[in-house]
């Protein structure tokens, strides 16, 4: 353990609700877990305290590269990073790819950041294989690598700031699974994980999965596609065009906000429900107002922040927790009440910034 690592004895951490607000000098110390060891598949998990150094001891170049910011998880992630930044006093530029099928786009664009000065590279990669040979030469060359969010295989990066997203798919099943349990009245399940491909996506696949597994949900044919509005909305309706039978719409936020319509366009409400298996502001939205059942929460404000603070730490020398996320914990229509939303997402109306001077 380091400094920036404080055990503190949270008894069922994973669902208790982070009240403090985030105020952008204020945001900690706040509920993680880390893993040790850090990188291990079959980590143990250890309740933490994050908390980050005041300030860099220079202005460090940090560049920042998102698979796209076409929809408004990104733009939390993006808020995060960009707000630690300013906080700690560090440059910093943004670029991203513009898609989950933009690969070599986004290996491009860091190749450009590395080849114009940047001290240290931030990743929320496209691919879980894709960008390791990219990784390798960046860290050869004595340039720290945070992996953020999406996780990626390559055993050279410095450190990750991520969640879980097997627990956040098997959280969402474990609700269908409770609700349906074996020797119920069988469902059917529209099941919408993601871009094929991508580690996060993968994982959450695997959770949800597992979790359903031996009771009366019936998954369909999971529809793998890009994150982007229109490709979700497309595949939500050719389910429900397919399937007249289903009872949920289950996946990723984008799936959940374009399903709400569509269900109330169709006239479905009551008869088909939704879940999302990470937060937005548009799934949060959906909760108060009752149209979509719940969704765990990531905090990805909190992921990009950490993602800074690892970033700085590794360039002054400074000790780091390795492996490390927020606390994951379920919003629904029974809690959201008592969730302070700036806590986990970013402030109404923000707006994608991409360079910090």
């Amino acid at each position: 353990m380091t400094h920036a690592l404080k055990k503190v004895a949270l008894a069922g951490a994973a669902a208790l609700l982070p009240f403090a607000a985030i105020a952008d000098d204020a945001w900690f110390p706040y509920p993680a877990q880390a893993i040790e060891p850090a990188f291990a598949a079959d980590g143990t998990s250890v309740e933490v305290e994050y908390i980050p150094l005041e300030a860099a001891s220079q202005p460090w170049n940090i560049c920042v590269s998102f698979p796209h910011m076409k929809d408004a998880y990104w733009l939390g992630v993006n808020y995060g990073v960009i707000a630690e930044a300013r906080r700690l006093g560090v440059r910093m530029n943004v670029v991203e790819a513009d898609g989950y099928t933009e690969l070599p786009r986004q290996i491009s664009q860091i190749e450009d950041c590395v080849s114009a000065g940047a001290d240290a590279v931030i990743i929320g990669a496209i691919s879980y294989d894709g960008l390791n040979s990219l990784i390798r030469e960046v860290a050869s060359r004595g340039i720290p690598v945070i992996d953020v969010i999406n996780g990626v295989s390559s055993p050279d990066i410095t450190a990750k700031s991520l969640v879980s997203f097997y627990t956040m798919g098997y959280q969402t099943g474990a609700y269908l699974a409770e609700t349906h349990p074996a020797g119920s009245e069988e469902v059917s399940v529209g099941w919408f994980p993601g871009p094929a491909g991508a580690g996060w996506v993968e994982a959450a696949h695997r959770g949800f999965m597992d979790a359903v597994e031996g009771s009366a949900v019936r998954v369909l044919e999971p529809r793998y596609g890009d994150t982007g509005r229109e490709v979700q909305q497309r595949l939500v309706e050719d389910v429900l065009t397919a399937s007249p039978d289903v009872r949920y719409i289950a996946g990723t936020a984008v799936t959940a906000e374009a399903a709400q319509g569509i269900v109330r366009e169709r006239g479905l409400g009551g008869q088909v429900d939704i879940l999302a298996f990470y937060m937005t502001p548009g799934v949060y939205t959906g909760i108060e107002r009752g149209f979509i059942l719940g969704a765990p929460a990531d905090s990805m404000v909190i992921q990009g922040r950490i993602a800074v603070d690892q970033a700085v730490r590794a360039l002054e020398g400074e000790d780091f927790i390795a492996h490390v996320g927020p606390e994951i914990f379920v919003v629904d229509q029974n809690n959201i009440g008592n969730v302070d939303r700036n806590a986990i997402l970013p402030p109404d109306n923000f707006a994608p910034v991409f360079t910090v001077n």
